[in-house]
């Protein structure tokens, strides 16, 4: 029998930053893409190699050799999205 685990002070709002952003196998000759997966973005804010970042890890994970990982692609509108929306409603243009 173990100790039951007590709740830590944040651990909701880090939950709340956690999103898929979806993995997809591209054929250039067809001009299609195929979803295989997902990576799971963890940051809290947003660094200038986000994107980049999870396009390796996701090569990584879904590419069958290093000439595969060239058909493999994310769904830049997931990837680039701002990860928490109270500090992107606090910044203004201008």
């Amino acid at each position: 029998m173990g100790m039951p685990a007590l709740p830590v002070e944040g651990r909701g709002d880090q939950e709340e930053t956690m999103r898929a952003v979806t993995v997809y196998r591209v054929d250039y000759g067809r001009k299609t893409k195929d979803p295989i997966g997902a990576v799971m973005e963890k940051r809290k804010t947003d660094r200038a190699h986000n994107y980049h970042d999870l396009l390796r890890l996701a090569r990584r994970l879904f590419a069958v050799d290093t000439e595969d990982a060239v058909h493999i692609a994310l769904d830049a509108s997931d990837a680039r999205r701002t990860l928490l929306p109270e500090m992107a409603r606090d910044c203004s243009a201008g």
